[in-house]
């Protein structure tokens, strides 16, 4: 800024805050002086705000400043199609395979041999990781991803159900299937049993726990059923199985038929030694 700009500005801002023309104001020696009929005054010539500026910060009072996204969140998935902008790649097939890092000449041939879509799937890395898909594969992990953005949008629901334990076993299948119905839409169920007016020598938490296992499927534990109000009633509050829940029943139910597999092939060897044996050997 020139000089005859500098003092044009200062006179401008002396006259609304000290008064005073511009013969009054001078620049003394030094950083910072300003001279006012000979007598230097300090001054702050910042960018900031001050008495004789006019700029004023960019971030103003009730503006909230933005959050910056992780580069590497992806809310999708989806191929790049054949813009690959990076030299060399780690590449996954589509088995899940590793097979290092090719140049995007080999990648290109690949996609086109096979059919195969390129998806991103760490770009921040060196070299970035991609991983060979198919069509089918892609939209499988487009649902994937959805189910789960459904999971953790809004608070779980809590439905409540309050049961006397004098419910008659048909009305009980019935409360029990709504309540089957309520875990199948993703809620957590909180079970109430109360004391009815027939007097039952078996613990409230121990009726309660066999009128869970009646519940069609497999269900979840928040909180196991326990007594409260002195003894006056019992409460327990469900959850749909984890995925790791029903991958470890599947397992169970795959290996006891197995086993059950296994001990009729036995039986039937059994029944055939048993037909060709003569009378007199048995």
């Amino acid at each position: 800024m020139s000089s005859a700009c500098l003092r044009w500005a200062l006179s401008h801002a002396s006259r609304g805050v000290c008064g005073g023309t511009l013969n009054s104001w001078r620049i003394a020696s030094g950083a910072g002086l300003l001279s006012y009929n000979g007598r230097c005054v300090s001054a702050s010539l910042s960018w900031g705000w001050c008495p004789l500026s006019t700029t004023v910060d960019e971030t103003e009072e009730g503006q909230v400043p933005k959050k910056k996204q992780d580069p590497r969140a992806r809310a999708t998935i989806g191929s790049i199609g054949r813009k690959i902008h990076q030299r060399h790649l780690q590449v996954i097939n589509e088995n899940g395979e590793n097979m290092g890092t090719m140049h995007r000449a080999d990648v290109l041939r690949l996609m086109d041999e096979n059919g195969l879509k390129l998806v991103p799937l760490n770009e921040n890395k060196d070299p970035p990781v991609y991983r060979l898909m198919t069509g089918k594969q892609i939209h499988e992990e487009q649902l994937k991803l959805r189910e789960k953005q459904k999971a953790k949008t809004g608070p779980v629901q809590v439905k409540e159900l309050t049961v006397s334990s004098d419910i008659g076993n048909h009305d009980l299948l019935t409360k029990l299937r709504q309540v089957q119905s309520w875990l199948d839409k993703k809620h957590h169920v909180r079970i109430t049993l109360r004391t009815g007016r027939v007097e039952h020598t078996q613990p409230l938490d121990t009726t309660l726990e066999q009128m869970v296992q009646q519940i069609e499927g497999l269900v979840g534990f928040v909180s196991k059923p326990k007594v409260i109000r002195d003894g006056r009633a019992a409460m327990c509050i469900l959850r749909p199985p984890s995925v790791k829940e029903l991958r470890e029943m599947n397992k169970a139910f795959m290996g006891a038929g197995v086993r059950a597999l296994l001990f009729m092939e036995r039986a039937d060897v059994a029944l055939q030694v048993e037909r060709r044996t003569p009378p007199w050997d048995r």
